[in-house]
């Protein structure tokens, strides 16, 4: 079968649980994902909203670094127009070093209008200050003096005391579903991942490819020393012992999820997104997978033969689903699915 990697994706949105409890739950998630050899751990940043309880991927990143030792830890993504550089290349540095060199660097512009306007950050304005903040991202990394001159930033002969612990600077990661995003980031050799139907993934991994190969000799690509990027997808997965037990506990779970991800749109009298995230929109497109082990395999087949991905970023904590429930699922997903797509088994403590 084909050979994958499987990585577990987050909000930490807002449960029933509280806030201290909810932390400490993924935490907990964390190291039993740690022990199923799962390659990376993604945290989403979001800011005024219930889907996004670790506004500072960082600050919750650190804490993973603590309670892990082999899965890979980075925010997917650090929404760039909201940093101010120089402290954002200080973070990345102590974050890379903390993790022991386990740092994933996920970079974006954000697509939520609200929590960019709430910055006082207009939309219009993010593909450009996007792209300058990252020059003097990656000008700060890979050097020990920053001096740029932008329309956004300057800086002149600013010493760089923190260096990160991987070289030249961690992986870069672009998440996109748009296919002229998808071009960018196959020019660079980022690590991608999209979400959508399995057959618009497909037309995306493709341009991917395409692309790649047509610039991956050229010299001054971001992120270079990057091999062999991962071209990826996320789902949203549970497992459970069968497959009515799976349906009735995500339908409850999705209701909820759905009430988060779309609540700060609706607050602003904005609909526009509640297809996109529908139950029924779930299921047609298989982007929630939901079952036994056994269907969840089969899912998970057919995900992989139609994209032609070679990562799968799962997302297991979501919605109001328990934390027994939660850690039923990734163990039923580590021993029962991933051995059919990764070659071998991981026995999980």
């Amino acid at each position: 079968m084909t050979q994958v990697a499987f990585g577990v994706f987050d909000w930490i949105d807002r449960g029933k649980a509280p806030l201290r409890q909810l932390y400490e739950e993924r935490l907990q998630l964390l190291e039993v994902a740690d022990a199923a050899g799962f390659f990376c751990y993604h945290l989403a940043e979001h800011h005024a909203t219930p889907l996004g309880m670790a506004p500072s991927p960082a600050l919750f990143l650190t804490a993973a670094a603590q309670r892990t030792r082999w899965i890979r830890l980075g925010p997917l993504v650090y929404l760039l127009p909201l940093y101010h550089p120089l402290r954002l290349i200080e973070e990345v540095c102590m974050l890379d070093q903390i993790s022991g060199g386990r740092l994933e660097l996920g970079v974006g512009r954000g697509v939520s209008p609200y929590e960019l306007g709430y910055f006082g950050v207009d939309v219009t304005d993010t593909r450009e200050i996007f792209n300058e903040m990252l020059a003097v991202l990656v000008a700060g990394l890979t050097h020990e003096r920053l001096t740029f001159e932008g329309k956004h930033y300057r800086y002149h002969d600013v010493p760089m005391e923190l260096h990160p612990l991987q070289q030249p600077y961690p992986p870069l990661w672009y998440p996109t579903h748009n296919p002229e995003s998808v071009g960018y980031a196959a020019m660079h050799g980022y690590h991608f991942a999209g979400i959508g139907p399995a057959a618009h993934v497909q037309q995306l991994v493709a341009t991917y490819r395409k692309t790649w190969e047509a610039h991956r000799h050229e010299p001054g690509r971001l992120n270079g020393h990057v091999a062999a990027p991962k071209v990826g997808v996320m789902r949203q997965v549970f497992v459970a012992d069968t497959d009515q037990e799976a349906l009735t506990a995500t339908r409850s779970a999705h209701r909820d999820w759905f009430h988060s991800i779309t609540k700060l749109w609706h607050d602003h009298d904005d609909h526009s997104v509640d297809g996109i995230f529908a139950w029924e929109t779930a299921v047609e497109h298989e982007s929630v997978m939901f079952g036994s082990p056994a269907r969840v395999r089969e899912q998970m087949a057919q995900l992989l033969e139609v994209s032609g991905c070679n990562y799968v970023i799962c997302s297991f904590a979501w919605g109001t689903f328990t934390h027994e429930q939660t850690l039923r699922s990734l163990r039923l997903f580590a021993e029962e699915v991933m051995p059919a797509f990764s070659g071998s088994a991981t026995p999980v403590a």
